[in-house]
């Protein structure tokens, strides 16, 4: 799932990383609206907050939605910077380093009320921003640009031309290669959607902690690809 590159990756493989990961996205998302009234998994709205707090010379509150904005770039940056990095020891799984630091963030947050810390709702909105930038630099480098996972706006424009091509290309290649990005981003649409309203639910009776059901999934996907790993590489030598 993380492994596949280039040519070695198919349409199976995003697949899997796509609704995984989008659920993932959307149960943060739904924790960040609920518990701090922020989007955590986007920054499109926060370039319109911060335009209009430019506007009404409310300056502070301008820089914090900035603040919001460079903690996402900075997550995708860092991701990025520790894949390349990595990918140079062979004995180190490259995307590893870059969910586990997601982990840890989600995890410190979730657990930050038993731990009897104080944090501000605004240092809460930037680690998750930061933790979502990760997440979304991650798969956006796995699949090549073919998955993103935190914010569905692209989403939905690329779903929108794609369809209006079914309208003139009904067979062949290109209508299969159409029908397969078509059902690809209707699932991450429908993991993120799942995942905020599976989110929602838990987070009535755990509240922040629900971000730790997150920390879960993303333990569960590391196992999973392991597994996988360990599959294929049986499957070869018995061949």
């Amino acid at each position: 799932m993380f492994r596949h590159r280039g040519k070695n990756r198919t349409y199976f493989h995003n697949l899997k990383l796509a609704s995984l990961l989008s659920f993932v996205a959307g149960t943060v998302n739904i924790v960040g609206v609920l518990s701090i009234k922020i989007l955590t998994t986007n920054i499109t709205g926060h370039f319109a907050f911060f335009s209009e707090e430019v506007v009404l010379k409310d300056y502070y509150a301008a820089v914090v939605y900035l603040l919001f904005i460079g903690c996402f770039l900075l997550g995708a940056f860092c991701s990025s910077l520790l894949v390349e990095f990595v990918s140079g020891f062979r004995k180190i799984r490259s995307h590893l380093i870059p969910l586990l630091i997601e982990i840890c963030i989600l995890g410190f947050i979730g657990l930050s009320a038993d731990l009897k810390i104080t944090i501000s709702q605004n240092i809460i909105a930037c680690l998750l921003l930061f933790a979502m930038g990760l997440q979304n630099s991650l798969v956006t480098r796995v699949s090549q640009s073919v998955v993103r996972t935190t914010h569905l706006t692209g989403i939905f424009t690329d779903l929108g031309i794609e369809m209006s091509k079914l309208f003139f290309y009904r067979k062949g290649i290109v209508y299969n290669h159409l029908k397969k990005s078509i059902i690809l981003k209707i699932v991450i649409v429908l993991c993120f959607f799942s995942g905020g309203v599976t989110g929602g639910f838990i987070y009535e009776i755990l509240y922040i902690k629900t971000l730790l059901f997150s920390v879960g999934l993303l333990f569960f996907i590391i196992w999973y690809d392991r597994i996988l790993y360990k599959y294929y590489v049986l499957k070869r030598k018995l061949r």
